[in-house]
């Protein structure tokens, strides 16, 4: 299977779960979301639009205008990814269907959040998008100089306020930016969960022992670079070891068991690259599917 091939394929499966969970969840509970998708949801709580064609008729002006700027593979997944959503809204639209919760908004915002976030991080994953948005904070960077998050935080927050004003009252609200956030954690574990790991820094007057040990019992490489501690002035040697996240207690009882006064401080990695990470021994890909 070519990558380009199984990068259409995840993001097919990524605008599936997306607009199941807003046809099931979000349609059917009045909750509302932020950017081009939130637009959607108010003119169809507003006026019954169809959220598959006006996904459309939004995104494809935001085609001609940005093309240039996506780059002709990512213009195609871009291309690829809003079709496919506006076709899987309109399937699911059509398949009687509902998921009965009482009434019960809370787990809705969960479940929302939970499988719309799934399916946006799958797409986001491999290369996808879903236009709107993505396009109009690449506009605003190039020609007004904002940041691509300033973008997102000042478009989504437009979207909602106004699904506020028209048609949400204070309790959807509120759950709506629980399905926001939901959504936006479960996308950032999507897309970086299977590679984050963590980051250790390391000093000790046992470094080689350390540094050797790691090697040897956990298959780490490690670097070492020189410091200076500011109230001794004295040079240190600093140890930067990247392990997975269930190698960090098995590295503290090591660095511990030889010098139980080593100080560490281990950090988020939000994604790791490379060997032991994204490559193998022999520096082949690993397969993560």
């Amino acid at each position: 299977m070519t990558r380009h091939l199984k990068n259409s394929i995840f993001i097919l499966i990524g605008t599936a779960l997306m607009a199941f969970g807003l046809v099931y969840f979000n349609m059917q509970y009045n909750l509302a979301d932020g950017g081009v998708t939130g637009i959607t949801l108010l003119l169809y709580f507003l006026f019954e639009m169809n959220p598959a064609i006006t996904n459309l008729i939004i995104n494809i002006p935001l085609f001609f205008i940005g093309w240039k700027m996506l780059g002709r593979i990512t213009f195609f997944y871009t291309l690829l990814g809003t079709l496919s959503l506006s076709l899987f809204l309109d399937l699911f639209q059509r398949v009687s269907f509902e998921v009965v919760l009482a009434d019960d908004l809370m787990l809705a915002a969960l479940f929302a959040g939970a499988i719309v976030g799934v399916g946006l991080g799958i797409v986001f994953r491999f290369g996808g998008t879903t236009g709107g948005a993505d396009i109009l904070a690449k506009l605003c960077l190039r020609y007004f100089g904002w940041s691509i998050g300033r973008t997102f935080l000042v478009f989504d927050s437009c979207v909602i306020a106004l699904s506020l004003v028209f048609y949400l009252d204070l309790r959807e609200a509120m759950y709506t930016i629980v399905y926001v956030f939901i959504a936006a954690k479960v996308i950032d574990f999507i897309q970086q969960g299977s590679y984050s790991a963590k980051a250790a820094f390391i000093i000790s007057d046992s470094m080689p022992a350390i540094s050797q040990a790691i090697l040897q019992e956990m298959g780490r490489g490690a670097t070492t670079f020189q410091g200076r501690g500011t109230f001794t002035g004295n040079e240190k040697e600093i140890l930067y070891c990247v392990v997975a996240r269930n190698e960090t207690v098995r590295l503290r009882n090591l660095v511990h068991r030889i010098d139980p006064h080593a100080f560490m401080a281990i950090n988020d990695v939000s994604e790791a690259a490379g060997e032991g990470f994204t490559l193998d021994d022999n520096k082949k890909p690993l397969r993560v599917d």
